[in-house]
């Protein structure tokens, strides 16, 4: 017999029990239902976890220049001189593996607003690209500066929820101007609140604004001779203990500190604090490195026997967590879909069972006039097999209905998955032919005569 004549003669028989056909589809519609909703729900809360984990920097990583040292004394991590925006550039530009990155200048100075003050955990100078590296992308208020500002070193920033509570007392700072170093600085924005960090930090405690104001008018350090981070820069404009100048000794007069904070000279090479660099993915994170290393080896012209001037950081302990996360909730969910399907597959081999016991006669008759053990075999494993679709097809719709109906009443997070989906088709026709084998077996080993005698 031919598998279409087949399949017509089990739809023939489903047909003459459509309520027995229904219930026993039940454990099956049940099964992939709960199966598709739990799948829809955890793949929701799952993007959602990855989304707060990255915001805390799971796949971000940091260059820092390597370490300066003279006459055999070192001056620690982050003193040499060798990183520069170019740098960034080449890495986004050559970096497949990275998906943003952002140069960073760091200085602490005192804010002033009328008549308050407030020293920010960090006033960083760096690019809008910072605010994707960081998944700042929303703004509490105003709108980012750009990159017009930093190549014109404009001066303006952004502030951070605790220094709009400590100095504008909860009223709207955008529009209006604060001091950082006596320099004046228009607020454009607000950025949206984020807390403390794994090390307990003030993330809210910050000040972002371009990095070329912060490296040539703040700090007032246009020369690549020292890193922002680690220049003093107190004393740049403020010549209060300069009570007594000395004589001059040029032939012709050199320009005041006042005069190189309000008229720079940038130079063509100017050094920057570190480099942020957003991976596409936690799971890219060490080809990411390989590349920028590669990247900036080649640029920094390092042989290969010689040691990197820059040192990479990622942060792997927050990249084990989210994997420890990840595969704690998949295994769960795979447990879950294990014991409903389980549950379904039984009850489709009871009836199953129990539809070979009716039909013995019918088996037997069949036998009589021509039909295999094989016929007799495809005939009861088609009849599973469409069973378990029927009821799968039931499930996927209950299942995502049911998702959908708790992201609306309950508000949490849900994504479709559309492999979730196809593998609850697959997984339905697996249990129809796993739990339908041995009835259609057990109906393919009658003997035609003892089936015909049966009552």
């Amino acid at each position: 017999m031919r598998i279409y004549t087949t399949a017509g003669i089990a739809l023939k028989a489903l047909r003459r029990n459509p309520m027995r056909a229904m219930l026993t589809t039940l454990g099956i519609v049940i099964g992939v239902g709960a199966v598709i909703a739990m799948m829809e729900i955890g793949t929701g809360a799952s993007t959602a976890l990855k989304k707060s984990i990255a915001s805390m920097g799971a796949n971000v990583l940091v260059i820092r220049p390597g370490t300066a040292s003279s006459g055999g004394v070192s001056y620690g991590a982050g003193t040499s001189t060798t990183l520069t925006p170019e740098d960034c550039q080449a890495i986004l530009r050559e970096c497949p593996a990275i998906r943003n990155g952002a140069p960073m200048v760091r200085t602490r100075a005192q804010v002033v607003y009328a008549n308050r003050n407030w020293v920010p955990n960090a006033i960083y100078g760096t690019t809008p690209a910072y605010l994707d590296v960081q998944d700042w992308n929303t703004l509490a208020e105003g709108e980012p500066f750009t990159d017009r500002d930093v190549l014109n070193s404009n001066r303006v920033c952004i502030l951070g929820q605790t220094l709009v509570r400590e100095l504008f007392e909860g009223v709207s700072p955008v529009g209006k101007d604060i001091r950082i170093q006596n320099i004046s600085f228009r607020v454009i924005g607000v950025l949206s609140p984020k807390g403390a960090n794994m090390m307990g930090h003030d993330q809210d405690d910050v000040i972002l604004a371009p990095w070329t104001t912060i490296k040539y008018r703040v700090t007032g350090t246009s020369l690549a001779t020292a890193n922002q981070s680690t220049a003093a820069s107190s004393d740049t404009v403020n010549t209060l203990s300069n009570l007594y100048p000395a004589a001059q000794s040029s032939l012709y007069p050199e320009r005041s500190n006042v005069q190189q904070a309000n008229n720079p000279m940038p130079v063509r090479f100017a050094n920057i604090d570190w480099i942020m660099a957003a991976a596409n993915s936690s799971l890219e994170i060490p080809l990411a490195i390989r590349q920028i290393s590669e990247v900036l080896r080649e640029r920094h012209r390092i042989r290969t026997e010689e040691a990197e001037d820059f040192n990479i950081r990622d942060m792997a302990e927050l990249t084990a967590t989210l994997s420890t996360t990840t595969t704690l909730m998949t295994n769960l969910l795979l447990a879950v879909a294990m014991i409903s399907l389980v549950v379904g597959g039984v009850g489709i081999m009871n009836i199953m069972l129990v539809s070979v016991t009716e039909r013995t006669r019918e088996i037997g008759l069949r036998m009589a006039v021509g039909a295999r053990g094989r016929d007799i075999l495809r005939q009861f494993l088609v009849e599973a097999v469409v069973l378990c679709l029927t009821g799968g097809a039931m499930g996927i719709v209950l299942g995502h209905g049911g998702s959908q109906l708790v992201r609306l009443l309950l508000g949490w997070p849900v994504e479709t998955s559309f492999a979730a989906i196809a593998t609850a088709v697959l997984v339905s026709a697996g249990v129809g032919i796993i739990f339908g084998f041995y009835p259609a077996w057990k109906a393919s080993r009658l003997d035609p005569i003892e089936a015909l005698r049966y009552e």
